[in-house]
């Protein structure tokens, strides 16, 4: 069957060398893809929410499947734009409707459902710019520090962490009155700060069953022990040590069923992945949010650890038939080094050609911000370039991943070398 993904960072990346070695699948397009996906098949220079140009592209190209890889086109309804239309409808999308995606694409929308169906999360409360002064009100009740959550998409940024009352009521000012995340912010999600660990645990539905994949940790600082600004994410392990038995037990009968049973009682279909953000507090997982889609990250580090067919178990998602489908989850660990470049998160270098990917040794190489000048390789966006490596322990996993990321260069090349090593 031919597959069309769509998006260009790194979760794309480890999706198409995924996908691409799989006999089921004759051709993979990626739209618009990067310089690394060009390696797994076709890159196709389409934005992701160009719908139009994504229906003239998948019938003229006898299109099996879609899978959709970031959150935008989710949310925008790209689901629901091939269902409505004749000529599309056969094809299956893998990603929810666009009710689904509101999980993610509204934070206001997905705390309320976590408390219809009694998913254990942090206390909170909305507010929008009329409802200010209650606002202020609340926050002087919530304790310290509080989380600030912009309600809409902000890629990534559109969550604060403060640290007193004062910075939280100018930060909630900022948000509400002067759209701090633009639309994003006019509603405001005020939430208790929970303490503990984070982990992503990542579920494959067909809306009535369901597959856990591996899980996996996020660094999300730029500076080495946690320190600085927050960023896309600058590596990701899996497994993780304390998501033992007894914990995923807790996550599987608190939050996993609960949410699959919530989406099937309020008549919500959805195919796809629910990344579910967690925190573990004492032992006992809370949810900090859903996305409706795969992390990044954490795809570059899951999918290596996935040794079954993953187009058979895209196919089970398509045809309602998951549960028939086998899921064989490799033991060992898988280390993801994230090289960024200089400057990022703020702005950042660009159009710098990238040397050294042929010196990597054991490691897969997911290109996330690279694009093509000619015959040069070049680095093009913040996240430039994610080295995976699998091993048989966690110590030589994280060694030989950030070893290889040290063979890549590009001026300004900036990586952490210490990923993972908390948990060591």
């Amino acid at each position: 069957m031919n597959i069309l993904l769509l998006g260009s960072g790194g979760r794309e990346s480890a999706f198409a060398w995924k996908i691409s070695q799989s006999p089921k699948c004759d051709k993979l397009f990626i739209a618009p893809g990067n310089a690394g996906t060009g390696q797994y098949g076709t890159n196709v220079n389409l934005k992701v929410t160009d719908f139009e140009g994504i229906k003239a592209f998948a019938l003229a190209n006898d299109v099996k499947m879609v899978l959709v890889g970031p959150e935008e086109p989710l949310v925008k309804g790209i689901h629901d734009f091939f269902l409505a239309d004749e000529e599309l409808k056969s094809i299956p999308v893998i990603g929810p409707q666009q009710e689904g995606a509101q999980l993610e694409g509204s934070k206001d929308y997905s705390k309320a459902f976590m408390q219809r169906h009694n998913v254990p999360t942090a206390a909170s409360r909305t507010f929008t710019r009329d409802t200010l002064q209650e606002g202020f009100d609340y926050l002087a009740t919530t304790g310290l520090p509080v989380v600030l959550k912009a309600d809409g998409l902000a890629a990534g940024k559109g969550v604060l962490i403060c640290l007193t009352l004062e910075e939280a009521r100018q930060e909630l000012l900022e948000m509400l009155t002067e759209a701090k995340f633009g639309d994003a912010s006019s509603k405001v999600v005020i939430e208790q700060f929970l303490q503990g660990i984070e982990l992503s645990v990542f579920v494959m539905t067909d809306g009535t069953s369901y597959k856990v994949l591996p899980e996996a940790k996020d660094y999300k600082r730029i500076g080495e022990g946690d320190t600085g600004l927050n960023t896309g994410g600058m590596g990701s392990v899996s497994p993780v040590h304390f998501a033992d038995e007894a914990f995923m037990q807790k996550v599987e009968q608190r939050v996993i069923i609960p949410t699959i049973e919530g989406l099937k009682k309020e008549g919500i279909p959805y195919k796809g992945f629910i990344f579910i953000g967690l925190m573990n507090t004492h032992g006992e997982p809370w949810v900090i949010e859903y996305n409706c889609r795969m992390g990044d990250p954490e795809t570059e580090s899951v999918m290596p650890r996935i040794e079954s067919d993953f187009v058979d178990l895209l196919l089970g998602v398509a045809e309602g038939n998951l549960n028939e489908k086998e899921l064989i989850i490799s033991p060992k660990t898988a280390a993801t080094v994230v090289c960024v470049a200089g400057g990022y998160p703020g702005e950042y270098l660009k159009n710098k050609t990238i040397s050294g990917i042929e010196n990597v040794r054991d490691s897969y190489v997911f290109h996330a911000g690279t694009s093509l000048a000619g015959e040069d390789v070049q680095a093009t966006g913040g996240r430039v370039l994610a080295v995976t490596s699998l091993q048989d322990n966690m110590f030589d996993a994280l060694q030989q991943a950030t070893a290889d990321a040290a063979r890549i260069y590009y001026d300004g090349v900036y990586f952490r070398k210490d990923i993972g090593f908390d948990l060591l």
